[in-house]
């Protein structure tokens, strides 16, 4: 098996997934336990997609400035600061550490 076959596999799997995803009747959907557990898997995501990125170099774990800038971006977000603001001011932050590491 090629790559080739592998990436029209893939694409194909992913194609029959979200036609599949078009017959969910509506009225399931909208019941409570699965529209809770959509909002809780797509923060859940969210959260490790965030944390792969901060925290792994390849398959190495490395903390580095990267992670008192997130720190520093979760704690502006608690407190409601713009999203322009709290990038600016965490870029900021893991630029400065970087500056003088």
């Amino acid at each position: 098996m090629t790559v080739w076959h592998v990436i029209l596999l893939a694409t194909a799997a992913t194609l029959a997934l979200k036609l599949t995803g078009h017959l969910v009747p509506a009225s399931f959907l909208e019941r409570e336990r699965p529209a809770r557990i959509a909002d809780l898997l797509t923060v859940a995501l969210l959260a490790a997609l965030i944390a792969v990125q901060t925290l792994a170099v390849g398959q190495t774990l490395v903390v580095d400035a990267r992670v008192p800038a997130l720190v520093v971006a979760a704690a502006l977000y608690a407190v409601r600061t713009p999203f322009i603001v709290v990038v600016a001011v965490a870029a900021a932050v893991a630029a400065g550490i970087r500056l003088f590491v």
